[in-house]
């Protein structure tokens, strides 16, 4: 799942060939007015996929409205054709502007070339056909960057497979949490990308639905990353669009944007593996420099010599030595010390634990900060929902990443250390196709949208019946705005056909749906055209709901049997801590914080705030003390 990411983020994928209209050759570099930081003169925005010399604009254009207003120039894209045929190049990525109103010119243009080259092409209007040209370019020559390299490798996988005597057909997890089949796969490999949290997002959902929560916030921290997903009503947020390889401190617009549906997320460079520093202003910086597993952080006794996250958990107390990964990785606690000492503690003068401890603060702040900025873009409080936390290093941060956002409950469930693998698990066949229209409400026209809508469906469920032929369920999503506004909202539609009179309608769910969003309607609004920008119909295949289990507070006191030494952030002190094994943990059983319940994948560290409670499906439910939820 994550050979697409790494080759985008390492640039490590084809030489590309990008034919696109004349006079929109260097979209791809100009980007558009945005900038991430508006206050740096000096700011250095990533470098396009493909060089500029081997961008070649052909003539012919498409207009606004689909009309053909200049013929498409056949005689040079066959010189150019032959160029590329002898220019060393592993895929060609094909995108002509308003392509995705009507793709016959890109569509030829792949005929010509793909008669004289023996090259996979990708065609954006098939990629990735929604409007705004460098979003959609972008997408494009990624698919095409990273198009050679995911085929072979899904080549070999299924021969591996074969011979090994494994006759099953294979599937593959895409961002926006469906499964394809490994044609559509490698095909769109672009799909691929991000396809990893996804996992996450639909397994924290499935938890989300066993339990009743209608409101949840997932939390996944692995070696890397940390990431942040709002699931309301059994669902993850999903987005149109999201950045790749994003290059100055994770900073939203300096990255690679991908146009392709997605589980929305926010991440973070904060994993297991980041490494810690002091910066230029004597401040403790985590992250996103990652020490990998190889060397590891110091503690793996790999060579690793800078201080990661590991390290500070260690020195902390929050992990047993001997007992990492199910005592498969011995750590040292002195190499961890002596990396912090040297690193962090000796230039902030400070001793090792309030060095370790700095460490670890600064990526719970870092991590509580990111949730809130993503709930409220999203219009939500982030203290209104129950946080899941899975992933190897999540449930060791968990408690103190409640206690900062004032959220009252957390669950980690059974198998959190793999959650994402099992998510993939749980995954349906499903599909997103969308499609870019500008449809004014006031010349509503139902024909035309039922049969947008129809295609729409079609497509989606031609890829869903690559792996299933059980029934499959579809939902319609129209992306609207006030004309003039530079984005839109997501509005939900019913799945019937849209008659005479709808337009009216339409326009009050997406009025409700403005004001949920944004907390308020705007007055003075009423005479201002709203129109359809995008519609999109996901389709996927029905999946049995998850026995529901009732939620239990406990009623079994349980004590600890065995102690280490834990730092306690309420003192900042080390203090004596139950050490408890959670296979020796039933149903019912409530243990007080402080204590750490240790795993083969991971260890939850529950602070002083909060007890434990295992539930009926062995999983953990943190409750804040005080509370009464």
């Amino acid at each position: 799942t994550t050979l697409a990411t790494n080759a985008l983020i390492d640039r490590r994928g084809a030489k590309v060939a990008f034919v696109t209209t004349e006079g929109f050759r260097d979209v791809i570099e100009m980007r558009t007015e945005s900038r991430f930081d508006q206050y740096d003169l000096t700011l250095t925005l990533p470098m396009p996929l493909v060089p500029r010399e081997d961008r070649f604009p052909v003539k012919g254009r498409i207009g606004a409205q689909g009309q053909d207003l200049a013929p498409l120039d056949e005689a040079g894209l066959q010189t150019l054709a032959e160029r590329i045929a002898k220019g060393g190049y592993g895929a060609v990525a094909i995108g002509f502007i308003h392509s995705y109103l009507n793709p016959a010119h890109e569509r030829r243009a792949r005929d010509i070339i793909a008669a004289v080259c023996d090259l996979p092409i990708s065609v954006s209007s098939d990629v990735s056909p929604q409007m705004r040209e460098f979003e959609r370019f972008n997408t494009v020559c990624a698919n095409a960057y990273v198009r050679p390299q995911m085929a072979s490798y899904l080549d070999r996988l299924q021969v591996r497979l074969k011979e090994r005597g494994a006759g099953c057909p294979v599937f593959m997890i895409h961002s926006g949490g469906g499964l394809v089949s490994v044609q559509t796969a490698a095909e769109f490999p672009v799909r691929l990308v991000e396809s990893g949290p996804a996992g996450g997002a639909i397994f924290a959902a499935d938890v989300a639905r066993r339990f009743g929560l209608g409101r949840v916030v997932s939390y996944d921290m692995g070696g890397t990353t940390a990431k942040i997903c709002l699931i309301e009503d059994y669902s993850p947020k999903t987005a149109r669009s999201f950045e790749v390889a994003r290059t100055t401190r994770f900073a939203k617009g300096s990255g690679m944007p991908i146009s392709i549906p997605v589980i929305e997320m926010i991440e973070i460079g904060a994993g297991g593996g980041s490494l810690a520093h002091v910066d230029a202003m004597g401040r403790i910086q985590t992250g996103p420099e990652s020490a990998g597993s190889e060397p590891g952080p110091a503690c793996y006794q790999r060579g690793g010599m800078r201080p990661a996250i590991t390290d500070a958990d260690l020195v902390l107390g929050k992990l047993d030595p001997d007992n990492f990964a199910g005592g498969a990785i011995k750590l040292s606690l002195p190499l961890a010390e002596a990396a912090i000492d040297r690193d962090v503690g000796a230039r902030l003068s400070l001793g090792t634990e309030a060095a370790a401890f700095g460490i670890a603060e600064v990526v719970d702040e870092n991590m509580a900060n990111a949730a809130r900025v993503h709930a409220v873009e999203s219009g939500k409080n982030i203290a209104d929902n129950m946080m899941v936390a899975f992933g190897g290093a999540a449930p060791l941060h968990a408690a103190r990443l409640c206690e900062k956002l004032g959220i009252d409950r957390c669950l980690i469930p059974q198998g959190a250390g793999v959650g994402s693998a099992i998510g993939f698990l749980k995954a349906p066949f499903g599909y997103e196709a969308l499609a870019s229209r500008i449809i004014p409400l006031s010349g509503f026209d139902p024909g035309m949208v039922n049969a947008l809508i129809a295609d729409l469906k079609a497509t989606a469920e031609r890829f869903v019946r690559q792996g299933t032929a059980g029934a499959i369920h579809s939902e319609t999503t129209a992306f609207m705005r006030y004309r003039g506004q530079g984005w839109e909202i997501p509005v939900p539609l019913p799945d019937r056909p849209f008659v005479a009179g709808d337009g009216d309608l339409i326009r009050r769910w997406f009025l409700d749906a403005y004001a949920r969003f944004f907390g308020r309607a705007i007055d003075g609004l009423s005479g201002l055209e709203i129109e359809v920008v995008t519609l999109s119909v996901k389709s996927a295949d029905e999946r049995p709901a998850p026995d529901r289990v009732a939620l239990t507070t406990g009623s079994r006191a349980v004590q600890a049997t065995a102690f280490r030494a834990v730092f306690d952030p309420s003192s900042a002190r080390m203090l004596q801590t139950g050490i408890v094994a959670r296979d020796s943990l039933v149903s019912g059983d409530r243990i007080s914080g402080p204590v750490v319940i240790v795993e083969r994948e991971t260890s939850t560290v529950v602070t002083a705030p909060f007890d434990v409670v295992v539930q009926a499906d062995g999983s953990l439910l943190m409750l804040r003390k005080e509370s009464s939820k």
